[in-house]
This record gives C-alpha cells, sequence and structure tokens, in this order.
C-alpha cells in the first residue's frame, strides 16, 4: 500500500497507559485524571460524559440520550448500552399532526424523555470500577465555577438565540447579558445544575428518573407547556444489546444496533469492498463517488428500515448480507451520479462522541446529544437541565417506519463503532453530525484502512458530505440532493464531480461536517490519539 503525503496539522498524541478523545479539551483532562488515578475506561467514559454536558451545553447533557459501547479487553466482547428515552405518552402523532407547524423545532414540546443517565448509570455499575459518586467532581467544577466560552461556543450560541431567548432561564445562563454570545474567553457558570449533578452523585439514577430531580425536572417542563410528566421519567430504562457486525477488508467492524442507524455505515463499508478504492486514488473524483453513490443506497435502507426494533421487525441479516451489497454495488454507475430522494428522510445535528481506552485495553465508544445545538432550548425548572429536542426526529406519515409512537424510541442518527483486528480492538472512533455521522465514519475508516493514514491524517483530510431530498433527520425531513466539499479537493477532483453529474457545493478548507475523534491502538500497545480540528476537539495520552 502506498501511503498519500498527508500532513496533519495537529499532533498526533501518543501514550503506552491510555487515552481519550473527546469534543473539548476540558472535558478529555477529565477523563484522562480518572485514568491516572487508577480507573478503568468505563469510569473514565462517565467523568467525561457528564464533563462534556457541562462545557459542552449546546451538544449534549443530563437533558439528552445516548449510546455507550464498552469493549472487554481481556474477552474481546463488547456490549452496548441503549440510553435512548422515548416519546411521552402523551406525544401522539395525531396531537402533532393537529399543529400547523407538525414537530416542532425548539420548545417544550420538542422534547423527550431524556436517556442519557439511564444509559451512562447501567455502563457503570456493569463494568465501572471507582463509586459513582467519586466521578462527577470535574463535571461539578466546571458548572459551579465556570468554563471559558470559545470560539465554538460562540459561534454556536449565536447561531441559536432565536431558541435560547424564549426561555429566561437558558437566555441568562448561555448568552450575554445583552442577549449576545459571551467574549471569548468569558466565563459560563451554571450553579443550578451543579447542584443537580451533587445530587444525582449522591442519589444515582434514580434520584433523576422518580426522586427528587424527576420531580423538579418535570414540573419544570410543565410550566413550559411540555409533554413529558414525571411518570414518563419513572418507566426510563436502558437496554443492554449485542452488537451487530461486519467484516471488512479482513477487519470486524462493530456497530450499535437499531433504533441506531449503525448499520447504515456497515452497508456503505460492505457495498464499498466490493471495490478496489486503492486503485482509484486517494482524493480522486472517482473515489469520492464510490463512496458517495455507496451512502445514497445505504440510505434508501435507512428511510426503509430505521426504527425502533421493539415495534418493527428490522431484517439486518438480510441488509448486512453479501447478497445484498452485491446488489447494491452492481447498481452504482461509475460514470453518473444517480438522483435517489428517499421518500420520508441533511440536518446538522448537534452531537458529541468521545472514545476511551485504559492500559488493560478496555475501551468506550459513546455518543451523546440533545439534538439540535441547545436542543429544545428549555431548561426544566431550577434543574439547570437543558432538555433535548429529540421528538423533531419522529415522522408523522402514517406508516412510515419511523412514525411516532408513543412510549417507543425514535430512529437515531447517533452510532458508536469499535474496529477490531485478529479479535483485538484496533481502533474506536466516531463523530457528532447527524445524518452527516456516518458518511465521515466511513470516509475516515477507508482513509485508515484502505490508505494507511493514521488516525490525525483521516480525521483532518477533506471530506465530503451528501444530501439526498428526504434525507433530513429532524422534522419536516427535507434535503437538497447536493455533494458538499470541502476547498482542500483538488480542483480536478471537483471538476470531474461535476462531470459525472453530482451537484457540488463548496465550503471552507475545515468547514464540512462533524468533529471525528479516534484512538488507534497499535500492535506494541501505543495508543494513538486524534481529535478534529473543525471544532473544540482535544486528544490526551500518557
Amino acid at each position: 500500500m502506498t501511503q498519500p503525503a498527508i500532513r496533519a496539522h495537529r499532533p498526533l498524541v501518543m501514550g503506552r497507559n491510555g487515552a481519550v478523545a473527546s469534543n473539548h479539551p476540558v472535558a478529555t483532562q477529565a477523563g484522562l485524571d480518572v485514568l491516572r488515578a487508577g480507573g478503568n475506561a468505563v469510569d473514565a467514559a462517565l467523568a467525561t460524559a457528564l464533563t462534556l454536558g457541562v462545557v459542552e451545553p449546546h451538544m449534549s447533557g443530563l437533558g439528552g440520550d445516548g449510546f455507550y459501547h464498552v469493549l472487554d479487553g481481556r474477552s474481546g466482547r463488547s456490549t452496548v448500552f441503549n440510553g435512548t428515552g422515548t416519546a411521552a405518552a402523551a406525544a401522539t402523532a395525531e396531537f402533532y399532526r393537529a399543529r400547523a407547524d407538525g414537530i416542532p423545532n425548539f420548545g417544550a414540546l420538542s422534547t423527550s424523555v431524556p436517556g442519557s443517565v439511564a444509559g451512562l448509570a447501567a455502563m457503570h455499575a456493569r463494568f465501572g470500577a471507582r463509586p459513582w459518586s467519586a466521578l462527577f467532581g470535574a463535571a461539578v467544577e466546571a458548572a459551579r465555577d465556570g468554563f471559558a466560552a470559545t470560539h465554538g461556543y460562540r459561534h454556536f450560541a449565536g447561531e441559536n438565540r432565536h431558541r435560547l431567548r424564549p426561555d429566561a432561564r437558558s437566555a441568562a445562563t448561555f448568552l450575554g447579558a445583552d442577549g449576545a454570545p459571551p467574549a471569548l474567553g468569558d466565563l459560563v457558570t451554571q450553579p443550578d445544575l451543579a447542584r443537580t449533578l451533587e445530587a444525582l452523585a449522591a442519589g444515582g439514577a434514580a434520584a433523576f428518573y422518580e426522586g427528587a430531580i424527576a420531580r423538579r425536572m418535570a414540573a419544570g417542563l410543565a410550566a413550559a407547556g411540555g409533554l413529558v410528566t414525571a411518570d414518563d421519567l419513572a418507566r426510563c430504562r436502558a437496554e443492554e444489546a449485542a452488537p451487530i457486525s461486519v467484516s471488512y477488508r479482513g477487519y470486524e467492524v462493530r456497530q450499535t444496533p437499531p433504533n441506531s442507524t449503525g448499520f447504515t455505515m456497515l452497508q456503505m463499508l460492505k457495498i464499498v469492498e466490493r471495490s478496489d478504492l486503492a486503485a482509484l486514488g486517494w482524493g480522486s473524483a472517482a473515489l469520492v463517488h464510490r463512496l458517495v453513490e455507496a451512502k445514497k443506497l445505504a440510505f434508501l435502507d435507512r428511510e426503509r428500515h430505521g426504527a425502533d426494533p421493539a415495534g418493527r421487525a428490522i431484517p439486518l441479516d438480510r441488509l448486512l448480507s453479501d447478497a445484498h451489497a452485491d446488489r447494491l454495488a452492481a447498481m452504482i454507475d461509475p460514470e453518473r451520479a444517480a438522483d435517489r430522494p428517499v421518500k420520508g428522510a441533511r440536518a446538522e445535528g448537534d452531537t458529541t462522541y468521545f472514545c476511551v481506552v485504559d492500559r488493560d485495553g478496555n475501551a468506550v465508544s459513546a455518543i451523546q446529544s440533545i439534538n439540535s445545538a441547545f436542543g429544545s432550548g428549555v431548561t426544566a425548572g431550577d434543574t439547570g437541565i437543558l432538555m433535548n429536542n429529540r421528538m423533531c426526529y419522529w415522522h408523522l406519515d402514517p406508516g412510515h417506519a419511523n412514525e411516532l409512537t408513543p412510549g417507543r424510541r425514535v430512529r437515531h442518527t447517533m452510532n458508536a463503532p469499535f474496529v477490531l483486528k485478529d479479535g483485538r480492538l484496533w481502533a474506536v472512533l466516531g463523530t457528532p453530525g447527524a445524518d452527516n455521522q456516518v458518511q465521515v465514519n466511513l470516509q475516515v475508516l477507508v482513509a485508515m484502512i484502505d490508505f494507511g493514514l493514521d488516525p490525525q491524517q483521516a480525521v483532518e483530510a477533506p471530506r465530503w458530505s451528501s444530501s439526498q431530498a428526504g434525507q433530513e433527520a429532524n422534522h419536516p425531513h427535507g434535503g437538497d440532493g447536493s455533494l458538499t466539499l470541502e476547498s482542500r479537493f483538488p480542483a480536478e477532483t471537483v471538476e470531474g464531480l461535476r462531470a459525472l453529474g453530482h451537484s457540488v457545493k463548496a465550503v471552507g478548507p475545515l468547514e464540512g461536517p462533524c468533529s471525528v475523534e479516534a484512538i488507534r491502538v497499535l500492535d506494541n500497545g501505543i495508543r494513538m490519539a486524534a481529535s478534529d480540528p473543525r471544532r473544540d476537539g482535544w486528544a490526551g495520552a500518557y
């Protein structure tokens, strides 16, 4: 394999004992501190997850959802903890169809039951080593004493003032006194959230779903006009599941099962495995075309089958079969882009991803989200908890695979993969970014496996994102049929894709979607950690 000569502008961080890569330096440090103090990967993941919910409040938090994929370094087995909540009992399709705007993009009616805390608690109960209450320190400190507003934070706060201003608590917390984003370096403090985190540390998940926190959260949502009640919160349970997987060029790629759409990324890999991608050339129009066309086909199956498996049989054996991959690969025309609208669902989702590997080879691939930036914009009373707007992911079309059903989990774009080689962890990686997540994960995996790039090179490489009509995850599920390319692609690639019939849009050199974090484990045990410069990501190892 001839590796492309690619310069990465961030250092590749390497260590022998452990590594953490997350979308904020403070959260990465929280995880590393736990590892250094003798905690395992799950302990570090809990500290990282809680801290991310404080210092990246526009992406995730206690009011959101998550998938937590844990690899046992000794056995090589992995377990998925599904911490995604359900639609409230009163959240019927009929209720939202009767509204002029359908499912609102923000406000209390956009909120579903938050499941992240349940997922984190289930993960820690099964695999954690240090006490639950001992892992909240960094998150409490950041909430109480504040975190410094970054360029990234100011960008998202500025874009979402309309979402925050209607809620007095949210506006006072996340915007400046003048209603504009805080100045660079200004401290964002969340004292109410600090008290809630302390109560959660002391009382565990039971306090969040059935105790004092639950009662205050439900009262705050009711006052804001929401549908999530104390009974809805009390019914929330995390699910423990086995991962799904495929083989790709001798590597085992594991993914989160439905209601995650991790299967979509696995489908793409199986389709493109039918081609010699290295022979197409790194960064070429032919390579991008082949990947994009595979994505389009896989997204058709996502639309047909992505749902809560509790209410619908999802034919994963067929979708991930060699025969199905052969059939789909044969549909790709190497000389022409296909127009493949999905008839149901490019929303830019605002989520966060992180990964951890400890000294014993245990690892966590984790993703959590409040959906859009700052979620619903609603803070649940005096809890300091900013609530999700995950209801927007539901469809209102009768008979749609993802049709809104009270008490069910919505289809999620969140996914948390692992890559193994000969039964041992080879890489863990992932990204936020809604519909773009699986597309960008595909590109990073192809860069690392087919072209031999190290994780930092793969993370920084120019990327594309494809939008099909009807694809968008968020209601009303639009999409414009475009192919967006970062400007670092060669001019001949851009022109070549236009000649193939792609509707190309250009964005700045690092303005493409997502924010990948990745850790690669070498045969000698070195952990190589990488972070994406497109947001506030940071990697650490020791």
